[in-house]
């Protein structure tokens, strides 16, 4: 077995996921400014350990669901049909997001770690996505659905979100304009990243009928 691949795909995976300026992640930048970076710490800290149960929680359902291939292509349609709107909706439908420097105002300076569990907490992305990654990853063969490998992919989730979280937190200064730009561009970037979802979906549909 290798137990590379499990690993390294958890990471990416987690890179990949929370990389674009988000509520967490600029949340943590601006704790970090703000109160100071070990405060910061706490709550990634926080916010990790929600990442790590939603990520579980995806593997176990994607490991049931990966086990009836009938229930695997049926969601492939429907995660096609949700990815294709998705992608027409971001490119032609929806409207440019305004930059809001103070949109999160820091009230408490305490409980960090527990507002990094509620952030986290309130964001579901986590789920669908690492559901849809191992399903993808287990259908080449590159992940397989038993316990060394789903612990492996599981710290790779772990490492790859924190070392992100930490980059925002100790780079905020240095980025700060390019997340301006991400900000001003979000719909183009979501839209494409859905249009290539979509296509690899399509392209795994179509495989299993042809």
């Amino acid at each position: 077995m290798n137990f590379v691949l499990p690993l390294f795909f958890g990471f990416i995976s987690a890179a990949i996921g929370i990389a674009l300026p988000g509520l967490i992640n600029m949340t943590a930048a601006k704790v970090s400014i703000r109160d100071g970076r070990e405060r910061a710490m706490l709550f990634i800290s926080g916010a990790v350990i929600i990442i790590f149960f939603q990520t579980l929680t995806a593997i176990l359902f994607a490991r049931f669901i990966d086990s009836r291939p009938d229930v695997v292509i049926l969601l492939r349609e429907i995660g096609f049909a949700i990815f294709l709107f998705l992608t027409i909706y971001f490119f032609a439908l929806a409207k440019k997001p305004k930059i809001k420097k103070e949109e999160i105002k820091m009230r408490s300076k305490t409980n960090r770690f527990f507002l990094g569990m509620l952030l986290s907490a309130l964001n579901f992305f986590p789920v669908p996505y690492y559901v849809f990654v191992t399903i993808s990853l287990s259908s080449y063969r590159l992940f397989i659905f038993e316990k060394t490998s789903i612990s492996l992919f599981l710290i790779g989730v772990l490492l790859g979100s924190f070392l992100v979280f930490y980059y925002y937190i100790a780079f905020f200064k240095k980025i700060e304009n390019k997340t301006d730009f991400f900000f001003k561009n979000m719909n183009k970037i979501i839209g494409s990243i859905t249009g290539v979802i979509a296509l690899v979906t399509l392209f795994n549909i179509f495989k299993y009928y042809y």
